[in-house]
């Protein structure tokens, strides 16, 4: 008897469900909502008054910065770097810090530690710290974990996992600074199994490709202290501004390129690529500096044993570096806005000479036109290194040959310039990329931008399982980590240039390029931000667009034609509304325009009819819209320009 109880109520239970989706499905009736969500994080920094509605940094904003000293030398033989570094902690924020997080990477190279869909080229034992002193005092590294109930004591953790602890007897105080020194040596992944930018750091013992390869403090901000994310290979990055002062010590014979300018060309180069370097700001045709030719020690660099190259870099957020004996090295330069002329230099090795042969124009093209779009290219330099990551950024360095040069130099902007939290929110970083990368490449072949289509598309991807909202952690996104954070952006800027005009959102992002340069906004930042620049009140659209995966989904319902007007019903079955656009096509020219509300006339028989989102506000999913027959009606279209987010395109005309 209770299993046939049991079984008319999951009966029962499921015809009740199906039919209160059939009645949600059809309703004529939705809830709009027209704010954004506000996480604990963002209300802690606006009571803090750190940020506020103007999406400017707040009265009390402040940042961590880290320096760094580092020596290093790498072993070709062993294909490891063994380094010693300082990093001084300038503790700018209102608070003490009782502890410090190390960011660890190259322990994703263990076979022990989580990781996500990249797989190392090979298993190495990863980050291997031997020493660690905090203001001169060093840690015992063999003490057990503490226990609940021991005293403070100087201690470090998970030394072997991507992210690290280490525990303060003393509090770095609010306003001072600490040192942090620490030895460690680290193996270069090599071959031909790696699966993901990153985890193939060599080819052989040739060509070294260094990154994320020393021990960098976790970024601290005023949102959630520290950022603890697992290093898990995909998602990139957040880190702390400062300067670094980087020594590398290589075989001589070796070409070192990287982050910064070069200390001491003296030191380690020929007197003949000296003379040829001071040509490059001459010219804009490229200069041989290294040719393929000149390979060795007293060719290629000065004699010796080795050789340590010497780099300075400020207000930057990481270092990276390549290094071979191989090297081809070539410079041009590019004439950036308010600054003049900087060098483009290019490290590579023979056989991938042909990857190289646009690599400097390219380069130059993307500098010269993403400082006019946003702001002029803050640094002295840019580096495009050779090796087996060939699509990936670090300031003023991009691992990339002329395939990805354009991407990889818009990253310089953001976020090597424009410091966004990569980790969780990928979409600020690789999504304005994208955005970014569509205008520059029509400017390139002398064409307007047409950003047409792009924000329609979303409509099919909208309502797929597998995709996670964009303030989704992109850390943690899974199989929809590439849509997430690199392909709905794009589309998101699309609709909202729809609704303002392109012009607008470009004028508006160059803005907060500007407000936001070497500090870090947060998304809400970025959207209060957009809305005062804008001079609309757009949380509805960064709502749906950002916390949700909902289209528009819209189409014109029916169209009724009197004898002085058209009344042309417009439905939305999405949850996410538009504003409404109806391009109306007459049969003759038509006259007597000027006098009519929310239109606009685009050829001598084409209006175009505009209505606000507020016309949704109430929650009915259709609107009647009043055209007058100036002529006879012949065809009507919505969403001409393709910007709204549509499942079914071939409902959004009436021909008559």
């Amino acid at each position: 008897m209770k299993k046939l109880l049991l079984l008319l109520f999951l009966c029962s239970s499921s015809s009740f469900g199906q039919e209160k989706f059939r009645t949600s499905i059809e309703t004529d009736s939705r809830a709009i909502r027209t704010d954004v969500p506000m996480t604990n994080s963002i209300k802690k920094a606006f009571e803090a008054g750190t940020r506020d509605f103007t999406g400017k940094p707040g009265p009390n904003y402040w940042q961590l910065e880290t320096d760094f000293v580092i020596d290093a030398k790498l072993d070709p033989s062993t294909q490891t770097i063994t380094g010693t570094e300082t990093i001084t902690i300038h503790n700018n924020s209102k608070v003490d810090l009782p502890n410090l997080v190390l960011r660890l990477d190259h322990n994703i190279f263990r076979a022990d530690v989580p990781r996500g869909s990249s797989t190392p080229a090979e298993q190495t034992e990863g980050m291997v710290v031997t020493s660690i002193k905090v203001n001169g005092t060093s840690i015992d590294l063999d003490l057990p974990p503490a226990r609940r109930n021991d005293p403070p004591a100087l201690r470090a953790s998970n030394l072997t996992k991507t992210v690290a602890y280490i525990t303060l007897e003393k509090p770095i105080p609010a306003g001072s600074t600490g040192e942090l020194e620490i030895s460690w040596h680290t193996k270069l992944p090599g071959g031909t199994a790696g699966r993901g930018h990153r985890m193939t750091q060599r080819f052989d013992s040739t060509l070294f490709q260094p990154t994320q390869w020393f021990p960098r403090l976790a970024k601290y901000d005023d949102l959630r202290g520290w950022e603890t994310s697992e290093y898990l290979g995909p998602a990139e990055f957040f880190n702390n501004f400062g300067k670094f002062d980087v020594s590398l010590t290589v075989p001589a014979g070796w070409i070192v390129s990287g982050t910064g300018v070069l200390q001491n060309p003296e030191e380690v180069l020929t007197p003949t690529a000296i003379q040829r370097l001071s040509t490059v700001l001459g010219t804009d045709e490229e200069v041989t500096i290294v040719s393929q030719e000149e390979n060795g020690p007293g060719k290629s660099t000065k004699n010796g044993e080795t050789l340590t190259w010497r780099f300075l870099a400020d207000k930057v957020n990481d270092f990276a570096w390549a290094t071979s004996d191989r090297f081809i090295w070539k410079a041009t330069r590019a004439m950036i806005p308010e600054k003049g002329a900087i060098p483009i230099h290019m490290v590579f090795i023979p056989e991938r000479a042909q990857y190289f042969e646009h690599a400097g124009e390219r380069a130059r093209h993307a500098l010269e036109f993403y400082s006019s779009l946003w702001v002029p290219y803050p640094f002295p330099q840019l580096t495009m290194q050779d090796g087996p990551s060939a699509g990936m950024e670090y300031p003023m360095v991009i691992n990339s040959n002329q395939g990805a040069a354009d991407h990889e130099v818009a990253h310089q902007w953001w976020p090597m310039m424009v410091g966004t939290n990569e980790t969780r929110y990928g979409w600020m970083d690789e999504g304005f990329n994208q955005f970014m990368n569509i205008l520059s490449g029509a400017d390139s072949k002398g064409v307007p931008f047409d950003l047409d289509r792009w924000g329609q598309s979303y409509g099919r991807m909208s309502g797929n399982e597998d995709e996670a909202p964009l303030m989704w952690s992109a850390n943690n996104a899974g199989s929809g980590y590439g849509y997430q954070t690199y392909l709905k952006t794009p589309l998101m800027l699309s609709m909202l240039g729809g609704i303002v005009g392109d012009d607008a959102v470009i004028a508006a992002m160059k803005k907060y390029a500007a407000t936001w340069a070497f500090k870090h906004p947060s998304p809400w930042d970025y959207m209060f931000f957009m809305d005062h620049a804008l001079g609309e009140n757009l949380g509805w659209f960064w709502y749906y667009w950002l916390f949700t995966t909902e289209s528009v989904d819209g189409s014109i319902k029916s169209v009724e034609v009197n004898s002085d007007k058209t009344i042309v019903t417009v439905r939305q079955d999405g949850e996410m509304p538009s504003p409404i656009i109806l391009q109306v096509e007459y049969e003759g020219e038509i006259g007597g325009v000027s006098e009519l509300e929310n239109a606009v006339m685009i050829s001598p028989n084409t209006l175009e009819f505009s209505y606000p989102v507020d016309v949704w506000l109430d929650g009915k999913r259709e609107y009647k819209v009043e055209i007058p027959n100036l002529k006879s009606i012949k065809k009507i279209t919505l969403d001409p320009h393709n910007r709204f987010p549509d499942k079914d395109v071939t409902d959004n005309t009436w021909s008559k």
